[in-house]
């Protein structure tokens, strides 16, 4: 079957590898849709964290199962399934509690194991959810919207309050528009102006701000003077990271969604004449991927715009690198497979 491998950074290949033969508590998947993420590209430039050489990249993953075994579940051949990309143990102390998006011993497939960008792929079918009423375009972004979801539910989100997002990629735009249907007045804040009227559009956001046009006296403004209570980064840089606290407002919550490779620091004076709460989100349950897949049955988003690239399997890796540049205006890439 035909399979895309990142070999190492900056270097995909496409090469034919076997059909995977399935083992006890597997379900054999089609693959029909694969969402390019900001870990894949990453991953590709060689800044991920947790990542080795070769991958098979792909964890935004649609498709059809085409062979299951006997099996507790009300999955069958045929079915349109959207992947939970997890792999956990259900023992460890994270897990015993629900939180298995941070288990001890966590997989990520396509980031610590072999993802999804190939024909065929054998997965647990405790990581399968039908995907009943979704196109495969719609299911293969259920994963990123997940993201953003996790994270609103890590703010604890008061209705009214004002919440500052910080980036306005696809995850910082699932954050906003999960804050949105939290009852949010939300702020966006990033460098892209397109990007920006985007939010306007899609979220909607309530303010939008950018970042070249001294954003705290906006932020300020907006709030008068108290500052949002709520204050997540999903950029992923380590300036923005270590400069978000500065726009929280005393007692607010500081919630980290991107992910770098390196350290962040801030000014502890700071952190504690505010008595700041900073939280990480990782990852997603379960629980946010039902609540993803109602939120995208119900028309509640908008999944016609925010997919704004196509490209087949054949062609994927001469395209790959143009996604990287911010001129292309990629929101979310989608790869198809049939």
């Amino acid at each position: 079957m035909k399979t895309i491998l990142c070999e190492e950074p900056n270097r995909l290949v496409m090469t034919e590898t076997e059909r995977p033969v399935l083992r006890e508590g597997e379900a054999l998947v089609k693959i029909k849709r694969i969402g390019i993420c900001g870990t894949d590209l990453h991953a590709y430039k060689g800044n991920q964290p947790y990542f080795t050489y070769p991958r098979i990249l792909g964890h935004e993953l649609s498709g059809e199962i085409v062979d299951i075994q006997d099996n507790e579940t009300d999955l069958t051949c045929g079915d349109l399934v959207t992947v939970m990309p997890y792999r956990y143990c259900g023992t460890c102390v994270a897990c015993r509690q629900g939180k298995t998006n941070c288990c001890t011993s966590l997989n990520v497939l396509g980031v610590h194991e072999d993802g999804g960008m190939r024909e065929y792929m054998a997965v647990p079918t405790n990581l399968l959810l039908k995907a009943d009423g979704l196109t495969p375009e719609q299911a293969a972004i259920v994963e990123c919207l997940c993201i953003g979801a996790h994270a609103v539910r890590r703010a604890s989100i008061v209705p009214g309050e004002y919440v500052l997002v910080i980036g306005a990629g696809p995850i910082g735009l699932g954050v906003m528009k999960f804050a949105k249907l939290a009852g949010a007045k939300v702020i966006a804040l990033d460098i892209n102006e397109d990007r920006l009227d985007y939010c306007k559009q899609w979220v909607p956001a309530d303010y939008v701000v950018g970042a070249k046009n001294d954003p705290a006296a906006k932020i300020k403004e907006i709030t008068q003077g108290d500052y949002p209570t709520v204050v997540l980064d999903a950029t992923g840089n380590v300036s923005s990271m270590e400069q978000a606290a500065q726009y929280v407002a005393h007692t607010g919550r500081l919630i980290y969604v991107g992910l770098v490779k390196s350290r962040i620091s801030f000014d502890d004076p700071d952190f504690h004449k505010r008595e700041l709460s900073i939280l990480s989100s990782r990852n997603a349950t379960r629980e946010d991927f039902e609540y993803v897949m109602e939120s995208i049955r119900s028309g509640s988003i908008d999944t016609d715009s925010f997919i704004t690239h196509r490209v087949d399997l054949d062609h994927m890796i001469d395209t790959y690198e143009s996604w990287l540049k911010p001129e292309s205006g990629v929101i979310k890439a989608m790869v198809q497979l049939d």
